[in-house]
This record gives C-alpha cells, sequence and structure tokens, in this order.
C-alpha cells in the first residue's frame, strides 16, 4: 500500500509542472491572438460624393459639392482602374469639364482618396419658356 501510495505522489508530482507548463503557454497565446487580429488590415469600404468638377486632370478630379450640409471639396486620384462614364460611354479623367455633374464611388488608400468610378451626370434639361398663345379680342 505505501508503494501505491508513493508511486502515485510521485507521477502527480511528475505530471503536475507538465500540467501547469501546457495551461500557461494557452494563455500566453491568446493575447498574441489578439494582436494580430489588431494589426491586421481593415477592411475598406467604399464611399460616395457627388458634386461638380471645379477642376480635372489625366491622374487627379477636383470635385465641390456638399457633405453634411456644408460646402466640400475632394481631390480624387485616378488611375488606370478608374472606371469613368459619360452617357454610358466610357471616357478619360481628361474628357471631364468643369462644371459637369458627377457622382464618385471611391476607396481611402494610404491616406489618398481614389477613385472607382464616375459617372457623369446628365445635364439637366432647360425648360423652355412657355409661349403664351395670342389672347382673342
Amino acid at each position: 500500500m505505501k508503494r501505491l501510495t508513493t508511486l502515485f505522489l510521485a507521477l502527480a508530482v511528475a505530471i503536475g509542472p507538465v500540467g501547469l507548463a501546457s495551461a500557461s503557454s494557452q494563455t500566453q497565446t491568446a493575447p498574441k491572438d489578439d494582436k494580430a487580429k489588431a494589426a491586421a488590415p481593415k477592411k475598406m469600404t467604399a464611399k460616395n460624393a457627388s458634386g461638380t468638377v471645379k477642376s480635372a486632370s489625366a491622374d487627379t478630379v477636383v470635385v465641390a459639392g456638399k457633405e453634411k450640409g456644408k460646402d466640400a471639396e475632394w481631390t480624387f486620384a485616378v488611375d488606370s482602374k478608374t472606371k469613368i462614364k459619360k452617357a454610358g460611354k466610357d471616357i478619360t479623367a481628361a474628357d471631364l469639364k468643369a462644371g459637369d455633374g458627377v457622382a464618385v464611388r471611391y476607396m481611402e488608400h494610404e491616406g489618398k482618396a481614389v477613385a472607382e468610378t464616375i459617372n457623369v451626370k446628365a445635364a439637366p434639361v432647360a425648360k423652355k419658356a412657355a409661349e403664351k398663345p395670342a389672347e382673342k379680342k
């Protein structure tokens, strides 16, 4: 009986530190996983802006509009992936003219607003003054 008790005691002493070591290693890896998640890049979300073109060149477009009820101005980078359409046809940024109404879908990338798509809005149809028929007397 003494031998059996001694054997169990010896096993408990031998296995105890192994169990503690594995338990502590599991708790140490959990914070590393949290740090990895925090360091992972956030998923970029697309944003929208609309207004009128102030200026345009081959690689940038400046748009003036309203954001949250206040006047705003955005400068969008344009690259080879940017799709620009006017009346359903593909055009280049250089084809945009000051005063064109546009809707821009863009993403923030490395501190820059990069345009994904720019759609030129159709020019409003000018209303013709209605001619009054001559009154008969």
